[in-house]
């Protein structure tokens, strides 16, 4: 007789989703990283910081603790539910290492900003205001001051953005796809302007292209 597998929470992605973000290779990090709502269950909040050893979900508008994270990988992977909360709410990420802790704002709690109408003109090759939407843009979101990056890569299985600000590992902040127009999208809280930056991508053969520099960018570094 087959041994049943045991039913995971709904908080709990499978260890194979977990690896998968761990390595670099999941084409959809949005589904599995931030706040998720559960319909009978509170909500949860997946995170992955890699060399973390402790992670907390902090209610923004109190400042209080709300929540501990199980550590589900030893390179940085938390997931949890946050006990009684059954919306999503704003909320910051604290992480602990080697007796430091710092909070966070997590990139992975906030929406895309290209909207409907851009979306569809894009597919259609119709939009006459790319430089708008792709590239660098400084912007505050939901009163967090940031940017966002896009970038059009219809063939890749993942892109990131790299930089000083994430120690240009690709990991740490994978963006998130528009099936049907190849945009990859994501917004970081805290990047100030000046910032260097390029792309990671996963291509299609599963293989790590060299970085990539941003061919809409306002500005460009000058060669040595």
């Amino acid at each position: 007789m087959a041994r049943k597998t045991a039913k995971l929470p709904p908080w709990r992605p499978a260890d194979a989703t977990i690896e998968a973000i761990v390595q670099g290779r999941h084409g959809d990090p949005f589904a599995v990283l931030g706040m998720h709502a559960h319909p009978d269950d509170p909500v949860s909040v997946r995170v992955f910081w890699p060399g973390a050893d402790a992670a907390k979900v902090i209610d923004k508008a109190s400042g209080r603790e709300v929540a501990t994270l199980d550590k589900l990988h030893p390179d940085g992977f938390f997931a949890g539910p946050v006990p009684r909360r059954r919306k999503p709410f704003a909320y910051l990420v604290e992480f602990a290492n080697a007796g430091a802790s710092w909070r966070t704002e997590d990139p992975y709690r906030f929406p895309s900003l290209l909207g409907d109408i851009d979306v569809h003109l894009m597919g259609e090759g119709r939009h006459h205001r790319l430089y708008d939407h792709l590239g660098a843009h400084q912007c505050s979101l939901d009163g967090v001051e940031g940017v966002t990056f896009a970038v059009w890569a219809p063939n890749a299985l993942r892109v990131s953005v790299v930089g000083d600000f994430n120690f240009w590992d690709g990991r740490r902040h994978p963006m998130r796809k528009h099936l049907g127009i190849g945009v990859w999208e994501i917004f970081l809280p805290g990047v100030g302007p000046g910032s260097t930056y390029k792309y990671e991508i996963l291509g299609a053969d599963g293989k790590l292209r060299p970085l990539k520099a941003d061919p809409v960018a306002f500005a460009q570094e000058k060669p040595p």
